[in-house]
């Protein structure tokens, strides 16, 4: 089948296109995040770690952060560097090219070998940084389960790559505005992704069995049903299988909708537990997951159309020697795309996560009214997982996709004097 090439046409409709998902996205990150979790007229608490945490904590603190830190920079720099190569430079495609067979065959063992390639060399760092995690007791894990893991996490991640490169590089052969059902299909993707996850993905990690009938799980059913969240059961996740942390989430949507809680954290108070599970219910009353995925959806749609764009200008298929996105030589360009894409959207992510984190806080207050535990639940939390105090600013905005600890207890602070209640 012969290779088709763009117009100007086409790429003027792509860019027309692109601005309009990107205006759709922007309002629709604008009407649904909540960019102020309490009134204005709230008192306003300044967060300040040494009010809550000890200098020794707060030493152990900035002691691992510092740690891992060196591990998770390089990482995050070889990423950058090997997207970088595969998009500005054809040895990525080179390498492709020297594969054989049908075109569906060498894209998909070049998504593949690329993949392995890059997760070669990032294998030392995972294992430095595990080292940490051990040292620093968070780690249950032996060497046989962290690998086990770690390739589970590489082979849906590469799957998941292997999925998005074929589809465009199949419709670039086939249309010539192929960037029309590419968006649709990067949209529906999202949405089948995120529905499916917790049923396809989550289980190859965890094994999940209902919270053990008791004086808790019917507390926690009926603080759900207080809340007018439907929660047909709260699942438990034998997370002290990998970890010592404490955590609890919600995922999925519809019928796949769960709230999920680490075993570890059952180790904790029960009105603690019940906060927790309260910040959940934050997030499943607030459809959080659901205006997620819509707009990763449309995130998604928008990148199409953006790839489409900046490889029609050409300067981009010249660098890596493509004539086409059509050739199968152009899974590593796309390969390193979508990786260049996932670090380039992470601090836009991270912000709109702290907003949402920071208004699931206030839901658990609401609900609750026990600003007292939620604190105690806070340091619980900060000191049993270790986390950083005081992230400085490239930290915030690379890796910090909730609000720091003690902007957590200082906004329960202030909620608590907004409500006419003791400051804990």
């Amino acid at each position: 089948m012969p290779i088709t090439t763009e117009k100007p046409a086409g790429t003027r409709a792509a860019g027309w296109a692109l601005a309009a998902l990107g205006a759709v996205t922007l309002a629709v990150v604008a009407f649904t995040t909540p960019w102020r979790t309490l009134p204005g007229n709230a008192p306003q608490v300044a967060p300040d770690p040494a009010r809550d945490f000890t200098p020794a904590q707060i030493a152990r603190s900035e002691t691992f952060d510092a740690l891992v830190g060196v591990p998770g920079y390089l990482s995050l720099g070889l990423t950058l560097v090997v997207a970088g190569v595969l998009v500005a430079t054809p040895l990525g495609g080179r390498l492709v090219g020297r594969l054989r067979g049908p075109w569906w065959w060498r894209a998909l063992l070049g998504v593949v070998a690329l993949s392995a390639a890059t997760e070669a060399l990032r294998w030392p760092l995972g294992v430095w940084s595990e080292t940490y995690l051990r040292d620093f007791g968070l780690s249950t894990q032996t060497w046989l389960t962290w690998t086990a893991d770690r390739l589970k996490n590489i082979g849906v991640r590469t799957a998941l790559i292997a999925i998005m490169v074929l589809a465009v590089i199949a419709l670039a052969r086939r249309y010539r505005n192929w960037w029309i059902p590419a968006a649709a299909g990067a949209f529906g993707l999202t949405l089948l992704a995120s529905f499916a996850y917790p049923v396809v993905v989550e289980p190859l990690f965890n094994d999940f069995r209902p919270m053990p009938a008791g004086q808790l799980r019917d507390d926690l059913l009926a603080m759900a049903a207080r809340d007018g969240v439907p929660v047909d059961d709260v699942l438990v996740a034998d997370a002290s299988r990998r970890t010592t942390a404490l955590n609890a989430y919600v995922s999925g949507f519809g019928a796949t909708r769960r709230i999920v809680v680490y075993d570890t954290l059952l180790q904790a108070p029960a009105d603690e537990v019940e906060l927790v599970v309260a910040h959940e219910l934050g997030h499943a009353e607030a459809g959080d997951v659901l205006a997620g995925t819509l707009i990763g959806g449309l995130g998604s749609a928008f990148g199409a159309c953006l790839l489409y764009a900046v490889t029609s200008a050409g300067a981009v298929r010249r660098r890596t020697g493509l004539s086409s996105l059509g050739d199968p030589r152009a899974a590593a360009l796309l390969t390193g795309a979508l990786s260049l894409a996932t670090v380039l959207s992470g601090p836009a992510t991270n912000l709109v996560s702290r907003h949402i984190e920071a208004r699931a806080d206030a839901h658990a207050l609401d609900l609750t009214r026990d600003p007292a535990t939620f604190v105690a639940m806070q340091k619980r939390l900060s000191v049993t997982n270790i986390s950083d105090l005081s992230p400085d600013v490239v930290e915030y905005v690379l890796y910090v996709s909730h609000p720091p600890a003690p902007e957590r207890i200082a906004m329960a602070r202030s909620w608590a004097l907004l409500n006419g209640l003791r400051e804990p």
